[in-house]
């Protein structure tokens, strides 16, 4: 029976099996996430929404990591069980067990290049967010309860880095990291220019952190309005950490700043008075949009 000598070297895959079914289970088992104990809510911190990404995206490197090796030998394993069980050799046939095998580790390589550079950019841009929340977290003081600092609010079709209430205003205040570029000389070009409609960086021109800022500046406004039951001034805020900003004026209706100072820089911006009454439903109403997103991930997990 031909078939046999298709089938019986299967037996040796099995080893191979078994450690890919160990390697799948301990990659599910991994959760970073962490929840209260108080009512089993996630805790969200400053950047919530990176870490979960980055745990993902090591997650995602140990099991290509680690599956590699296991997927590539097996054609290899295969073959070597096929030439004791063959009735000839097919040269042919071994060949193209060893081209599948340099196949799957080419294809592995690219997928490990991937991680680690989806895992750099991820930690430049949680390092900024971290960076942006520390600075917010000034505001707190015990003398100045009326400032109120927020982190990962969800909001219509994405997350929203920080949200600041003040006795003077809303802020909505969105995080970006790039990578500042080197000049021929080799020094580092960190400077950004503040256009109406984009920014120019070192290395070309992007619109997109300033769609995306006013895109956050609309919901906010509308969905606050909505829930306080009147408008409330809200503002945009671009942080670039570690740039140098030149021509911070040109968006005119958002602020694009580097991040020092931020605190200082939030206290004193007048938006509008916001009376008691204003100020407390705002917070309110954050308060609360905080907490049907934390217990609808909590559903879901369920």
């Amino acid at each position: 029976m031909a078939w046999l000598e298709y089938l019986l070297p299967l037996i040796f895959l099995f080893p191979l099996a078994a450690c890919a079914v160990i390697v799948v289970a301990l990659h599910n088992l991994h959760d970073a996430r962490v929840s209260s104990p108080f009512d089993a809510h996630p805790l969200r911190e400053p950047g919530q929404s990176l870490r979960d990404r980055l745990d993902r995206a090591f997650a995602g490197l140990f099991l290509n990591g680690a599956l590699g090796p296991i997927v590539s030998l097996a054609p290899l394993v295969y073959g070597m069980g096929r030439m004791l069980f063959a009735s000839e050799q097919n040269w042919l046939e071994w060949a193209f067990y060893g081209a599948l095998s340099t196949a799957l580790v080419l294809v592995f390589c690219f997928r490990l290049i991937r991680d680690f550079q989806r895992i750099r950019r991820l930690k430049l841009g949680l390092a900024c967010e971290l960076a942006v929340g520390q600075e917010l977290e000034r505001m707190l003081r015990p003398e100045s309860h009326p400032y109120v600092v927020f982190h990962d609010v969800p909001g219509g079709d994405d997350t929203l880095d920080h949200v600041a209430v003040t006795p003077h205003g809303v802020f909505v205040i969105e995080t970006r990291a790039r990578t500042p570029a080197v000049t021929p000389s080799g020094e580092e070009d960190n400077r950004v220019t503040v256009e109406r409609e984009r920014l120019r960086f070192p290395g070309g021109f992007e619109r997109r952190p300033l769609d995306e800022t006013r895109r956050a500046v609309r919901w906010l406004g509308v969905w606050l309005e909505r829930e306080v039951g009147r408008a409330v001034p809200v503002q945009g805020v671009l942080a670039l950490p570690g740039w140098r900003i030149e021509g911070a004026g040109a968006a005119g209706d958002l602020l694009v700043v580097s991040g020092d100072a931020l605190a200082d820089r939030l206290a004193g911006e007048w938006l509008g008075e916001l009376d008691d009454a204003t100020h407390d439903a705002v917070i309110g109403a954050l308060h609360r949009r905080a907490g049907q997103a934390s217990a609808s991930v909590g559903l879901d997990e369920a």
